[in-house]
């Protein structure tokens, strides 16, 4: 089997990793013959609402949480991320290691996105969608289940990441098309991917239309009937990414993505890190 590169990965540097490390991520990506791995580090120009579920699950993000709720990120040491980029690459030459960014909603926020994407450093962009726009506040689309039912917020959610696609062409690959079923509640019963196939389609339409890639997260297993629906929208082009937030996470679930997606024609670039296409 050829590695893929693992494409979709976070490190110290992401505000909402603080076991992650470079480097160890580095040895272990090397110790599994990974022929690349991209560092693309949380940069979250939005500011959502926190409820008390969330800040009762993670210290983390209550020490972030302001009295009005409103969790703000911390921006992204641009300076010792990039260093840490450089000190990789000559500690661990056999490996490529590739600069990046995921960008949360970056359709909001044109203005900070443009400014961090000018300096050119970032060789990977992902573009993600975490909160949902709610009232007039932002909530994380996994804890607007509890204020919602199931059905409405996935349904926001594949509404919202049409319009991500729509309005920004900032990334250059939709990470985690999926995001939102990872909180999907046990009391919504079993989640029935075909009864959202038209709004999986609309995005993946939408996204096929602009020629970028459609990232296979690993983190919870893409459903391969998506990757179905990518090639029929007319989709050419697929990322793979553990989304490993700590260094032994790095490479997870890549061999199964890499035989699902051969399974639908998509074939490795000429070297290993490339993106994976359809031939012809």
């Amino acid at each position: 089997m050829i590695q893929p590169a693992d494409g979709h990965v976070h490190t110290e540097f992401s505000w909402d990793a603080p076991e992650g490390s470079m480097e160890r991520t580095c040895v272990r990506a090397v110790q599994l013959g990974l022929p690349a791995v991209a560092f693309t580090e949380h940069v979250d120009y939005s500011r959502w609402t926190v409820d008390e579920v969330v800040l009762e699950r993670s210290p983390l993000r209550r020490e972030l949480t302001g009295p009005d709720g409103v969790l703000v990120p911390p921006e992204l040491d641009q300076e010792r991320y990039l260093e840490s980029i450089q000190r990789c690459r000559e500690m661990f030459p056999s490996l490529r290691v590739i600069s990046g960014v995921e960008l949360g909603e970056p359709h909001w926020n044109a203005v900070p996105v443009a400014k961090l994407l000018g300096t050119g450093h970032y060789e990977r962009v992902l573009g993600s969608l975490h909160a949902l726009p709610v009232d007039g506040n932002l909530v994380e689309a996994n804890a607007l289940y509890r204020q919602r039912p199931a059905v409405e917020v996935l349904r926001l959610y594949l509404a919202e990441i049409a319009e991500l696609i729509a309005r920004t062409d900032a990334f250059a690959v939709l990470a985690h098309l999926d995001y939102a079923l990872r909180g999907w509640p046990a009391e919504a019963g079993p989640f029935d991917l075909y009864a959202f196939e038209d709004e999986f389609r609309h995005a993946l339409r939408t996204l096929a239309a602009t020629d970028r890639a459609l990232e296979v997260n690993t983190r919870i297993p893409l459903a391969s009937e998506i990757v179905r629906w990518w090639r029929d929208e007319g989709g050419k082009v697929v990322t793979f990414g553990s989304d490993a937030h700590v260094p032994d996470a790095v490479g997870t679930g890549l061999a199964a993505a890499v035989d699902m997606v051969e399974a639908h024609g998509f074939r490795p670039g000429r070297h290993p890190y490339d993106r994976w296409t359809l031939p012809g």
